[in-house]
């Protein structure tokens, strides 16, 4: 039967997982990826990491984890904080399968209308929770998000028809040459714990930090899941720069970040894929599909291509799943139950590797 898990790691990651296995006492950081729909195959195994095997035992203190999370990982990492995270991360799912919005005959939702939709949702799910993720004992949450410049400083209903657009047009070219280029349109702004410091460097791209507060936590989540079209931006968030705030994806894609850089520890990535690309312009960008120096320490645990081919449509869900199911929301909801049904198979299949009852073999990334 072929395994529904791949582990693939870098040098310094395969080299420690060859000597003494994963351990969760070497994990440091986890990240999760932007991906919509994706990031549903990746529940039953979020549920194992944060509910079970990342649970400190009796008399150990345990270390803090720093959670990224860019987009839908934004909202999965913030589940992670609240105290009952097996149930959060089944109510995420739950919510995220069974969404659906109002719109005409052969058209999309309005951006407006699903903002407001998803935000409301997110502040039923952690508004009265704020402190349970702000103090959380062990985990330590930082919010990816894009911030617009110059034409995408500001969302205005007279000018955005053009400049929207436009301004995306002149990003994409100016990452064709070199990603940081397009920080003249987009700047990573990170919203993180207040308690430490994210301890990787992100000298890589423009970059504002901000701490995360019971007044900002909500809407930083809705910013990071913003995607452009789908969702209209979040404006002036408390505490942050000034300015429209977008889908943290686009800036960060896969959190392709220095992990190398912190002084100890693993990197511990449930991914969706073995690759880790670093905006979502990139994903047009073959070139920086690469993996690089900064992921020397990083274990990536994602579906096998083999086994995703068993999913309904083969594949894992997507955004083009509501294009593809229009309002048949039941077949589509189906499908994807069916989908993170079957995802338990990576929850048991990681589970059986760490407890040393099932090889799998170690991949370079």
């Amino acid at each position: 039967m072929t395994s529904a898990l791949a582990v693939h790691a870098g040098p310094r990651a395969l080299q420690v997982l060859r000597e003494r296995g994963l351990r969760a006492q070497d994990v440091r950081a986890i990240p999760a990826a932007a991906g919509g729909p994706k990031g549903l195959a990746l529940v039953p195994l979020d549920q194992y990491l944060f509910g079970e095997w990342l649970v400190p035992r009796a008399g150990d203190p345990g270390h803090s984890i720093h959670l990224l999370g860019a987009s839908i990982g934004a909202w999965r990492m913030a589940c992670a904080c609240l105290s009952d995270p097996v149930q959060a991360f089944a109510q995420m799912a739950e919510d995220y399968i069974e969404q659906r919005y109002e719109h005409a005959p052969g058209k999309l939702p309005h951006p407006s209308h699903v903002s407001d939709v998803f935000g409301a949702n997110l502040d039923m799910r952690f508004g009265p929770r704020t402190a349970e993720v702000l103090t959380h004992p062990r985990h330590r949450l930082h919010v990816f998000t894009s911030r617009g410049r110059n034409l995408l400083r500001r969302d205005g209903k007279l000018l955005s028809s053009i400049s929207t657009p436009l301004a995306h047009a002149g990003a994409f070219a100016a990452n064709a040459f070199k990603r940081r280029w397009m920080s003249g349109w987009w700047e990573r702004v990170v919203f993180s714990d207040p308690r430490e410091p994210l301890p990787i460097h992100l000298h890589d791209y423009r970059t504002h930090s901000v701490a995360l507060t019971p007044g900002n936590l909500g809407t930083s989540i809705l910013a990071s899941c913003s995607i452009p079209y789908w969702l209209a931006p979040v404006h002036d968030i408390p505490g942050a720069p000034p300015g429209a705030y977008w889908d943290g994806g686009i800036t960060d894609y896969h959190l392709h970040l220095n992990y190398a850089s912190m002084h100890e520890g693993l990197v511990l990535y449930p991914h969706f894929q073995k690759t880790i690309i670093p905006g979502w312009l990139d994903k047009f960008l073959k070139h920086r599909h690469r993996a690089t120096e900064h992921l020397a320490n990083v274990v990536v645990v994602s579906p096998n291509p083999q086994w995703v081919q068993s999913l309904p449509d083969g594949k894992l869900p997507d955004r083009a799943d509501f294009k593809l199911y229009g309002d048949d929301h039941a077949r589509r909801i189906k499908a994807w139950r069916r989908a993170v049904a079957e995802s338990a198979r990576l929850r048991d299949e990681f589970e059986a590797w760490v407890g040393g009852r099932l090889e799998l073999p170690l991949q370079p990334l």
